[in-house]
């Protein structure tokens, strides 16, 4: 899934680097940053971004930089933007929390604390989805609906490509790639069975949340089904299956993340 972001930092440095890390990662598009509480919600306001990194404890007092701008978003948004909290000091942790910041990354930044703040905003929006039917119409051709659960029920997401009356219904456990072609994508499944949506590669990056990961220009894939990554050819491996799917630096970090997300499990590393 893709976030935009806000930087509200009193540090110029400390913005860039912000935003150098961030901009290593697909997911996160940067909108704007600020170096004051009064710039920093007039832009909040102005351009609602889905993500903002904040620093709560500012170097220049007059900054007005604290976790305050939190209580002040309640009086004109309905829905708050996830607050990732940036700064040097551990002693502000649990103030945070009370604030309920998604996360709480300390200065220097490290990337493995992005990653694991992508996987947890991922995590959050599956946790949190409700029951959504969506259907498209183009030119008679054959259409995809996409219905989501909550994880509470344990029902399986379940894809419904449409064509000319005819409802094809795909469990989305059972899909171990999707490959682009042109306007259209080919959905291949596990028994090999491919299948194709005339819906472009971009519009399931959209609407699938993780385990499915765009990894390439052409391809998006199911993490469940990859069974080796190579990082230096740069390809993943699927199981029970020949086929190699080629990843490209651009999407570096999605790799790291389904990295990351294999090791969090059950996990033993030889």
């Amino acid at each position: 899934m893709n976030y935009s972001y806000i930087i509200i930092d009193d540090d110029q440095e400390s913005v860039l680097k912000t935003k150098a890390m961030a901009d290593s990662f697909s997911e996160l598009a940067f909108v704007a940053s600020a170096n004051s509480y009064d710039d920093g919600l007039n832009l909040i306001l102005e351009h609602t971004p889905q993500l903002i990194f904040l620093e709560i404890d500012p170097s220049n007092k007059k900054s007005k930089l604290s976790l305050l701008l939190i209580n002040e978003l309640h009086r004109y948004l309905k829905i708050i933007p996830k607050i990732i909290v940036t700064t040097s000091k551990k002693d502000l942790a649990y103030e945070a929390i009370q604030y309920n910041v998604t996360d709480y990354i300390l200065k220097p930044l490290a990337r493995i604390d992005f990653v694991k703040s992508i996987l947890k905003l991922n995590k959050f929006n599956a946790d949190s989805a409700t029951v959504i039917a969506q259907s498209y119409v183009l030119d008679e051709r054959p259409t995809v609906a996409v219905q989501h659960e909550t994880i509470a029920t344990d029902k399986p997401l379940i894809l419904c490509i449409k064509s000319y009356g005819d409802h094809r219904y795909i469990d989305a456990r059972d899909i171990c790639y999707l490959q682009a072609d042109n306007n259209s994508t080919d959905i291949h499944l596990n028994g090999g069975e491919m299948i194709t949506a005339f819906k472009t590669l971009k519009h399931f990056e959209a609407i699938l949340s993780y385990p499915f990961v765009r990894i390439h220009n052409s391809y998006i894939v199911n993490a469940r089904y990859i069974s080796r990554i190579h990082t230096g050819n740069a390809v993943c491996f699927i199981k029970n299956n020949a086929t190699k799917i080629p990843f490209s630096k651009s999407y570096k970090a999605n790799i790291d993340l389904i990295i990351s997300e294999i090791s969090n499990g059950n996990y033993l590393e030889i």
